[in-house]
């Protein structure tokens, strides 16, 4: 018997960087919490984004944000990871070099930090994912407890991620591409799957007692930790080989397909 539904959003449930969730899948969750079946939903975003997703059925939802450096349930944090201080600056250091073609958003436990004055990019942190965000000048000088760094890049960031970031910082922090736009650095024990497992734990949940949905490369942790994994039709190669079922894509609301013939049974 499944007890706990975990979906990935941007891609998988939704279409990349929206801020609604379609009527059907919040009536699906509403059952599954009749039924005892905790919902979580699992994301590169940061906390606020996603709760703004579910803000009519945010009550009993378990939270993953930030790939999983944060896990929030009933508004708390159960669990937070942190990157190591000097791993955060040199990657902002960087990424300051790509300044003009790439956008940095740095998360904390209460929001984000933006020095961007892009405002293509204010306005999809603040009308496409809902983020609560400052604007500084300076990320560094704010001094915050740091959980994750992303950078954005219009239509694709995949290039540069995967052939210049991702492999000069793998090994000292996790690096992973979040949808083509979007590349996200975190503490090198962050990972959505792993976030999972601590979730099963903390609920005294199994792995085979476990649905998970995802679409992106940092979505194969959740696939490998839950006993009946599906990757959307739209996900990336590497996302289908590691999940056991393949389901229809977001738009045509896969998830809410699969979840539905879960709670008819």
């Amino acid at each position: 018997m499944i007890r706990l539904v975990a979906s990935d959003i941007d891609g998988t449930l939704i279409k990349d960087s929206t801020p609604d969730l379609y009527p059907e899948m919040a009536d699906a969750i509403r059952e599954l919490k009749k039924r005892g079946i905790l919902f979580c939903a699992a994301s590169g975003r940061q906390y606020e984004s996603i709760r703004n997703v579910f803000r009519d059925i945010k009550e009993g939802i378990v939270f993953i944000a930030e790939n999983g450096a944060q896990i929030r349930y009933q508004e708390k944090d159960i669990r937070l990871t942190l990157m190591k201080r000097e791993y955060a600056e040199a990657i902002i250091r960087q990424l300051r070099e790509y300044d003009g073609m790439c956008d940095i958003m740095v998360s904390t436990p209460n929001g984000g930090l933006v020095e961007s004055r892009n405002k293509a990019f204010v306005d999809l942190l603040t009308y496409g994912y809902r983020n609560k965000f400052t604007l500084v000048d300076d990320v560094l000088e704010a001094d915050a407890e740091i959980i994750k760094i992303a950078v954005y890049q219009k239509d694709s960031i995949r290039e540069l991620g995967e052939s210049v970031l991702i492999p000069q910082w793998g090994g000292k922090v996790k690096a992973c591409m979040s949808g083509d736009e979007w590349v996200d650095f975190m503490d090198l024990s962050v990972d959505k799957g792993k976030a999972l497992a601590f979730i099963q734990d903390y609920f005294h949940i199994s792995k085979e007692e476990t649905m998970a949905f995802g679409d992106n490369n940092n979505d194969i942790g959740m696939m490998r930790a839950a006993e009946e994994s599906y990757a959307v039709e739209n996900a990336r190669e590497e996302v289908k080989a590691a999940a056991k079922h393949v389901c229809p894509s977001y738009l045509e609301k896969g998830v809410y397909r699969v979840v539905k013939d879960l709670i008819l049974v």
